[in-house]
């Protein structure tokens, strides 16, 4: 692959972590979960920079998006839901990445996602399916590809394989 990192993007649950530490793990690339290196960059927890503003977790998050862009080794990073909210975030990962968009139905995150411990979703279910239409078209214009999340694990797993395999 020519391109060193695998940015995987979509909506908050739809499985981008867990999906991503499979995928690196088969592959032997390394694994950043985007809001855990935001975390450690800040140190703060997500939900302290959210608790200042929106704007400035999403500062954060750009500064995060410029430095896991240019990571030299094979790498997976799960970002955060909101991060196609600034398209330079995105342009960032254009030069050396893929995109992947794991599109999960917002039926089936509901079912398994806490809302409570996520910051943008705390006001209640309703606020996934705003987050839903604010952002979907975004997921959809960016990515390189993309894989709808309603299968088994395994099976997911093997498509996001595949797609990088293709790119190599």
């Amino acid at each position: 692959m020519d391109k060193n990192v695998v940015l995987l993007i979509g909506m908050p649950g739809c499985g981008k972590t867990t999906i991503g530490l499979e995928v690196s793990k088969r592959l032997g690339y390394d694994f950043y979960d985007m809001d855990n290196y935001i975390e450690e960059i800040s140190n703060s927890t997500v939900k302290e920079l959210f608790s200042e503003s929106e704007d400035y977790f999403r500062d954060f998050e750009s500064r995060a998006c410029k430095e896991l862009s240019k990571l030299a080794k094979k790498t997976i990073i799960s970002s955060g839901g909101g991060v196609v909210k600034r398209k330079s975030n995105i342009e960032c990962f254009k030069a050396n990445g893929i995109i992947i968009f794991i599109d999960r139905p917002v039926e089936e995150i509901l079912k398994d996602v806490d809302v409570a411990s996520r910051p943008l979703l705390k006001d209640g279910k309703e606020k996934i399916y705003n987050l839903y239409n604010e952002r979907y078209d975004l997921y959809n214009n960016y990515c390189d590809y993309k894989i709808v999340n309603n299968e088994n694990l395994e099976d997911i797993v093997d498509k996001v394989i595949d797609i990088i395999k293709t790119c190599e």
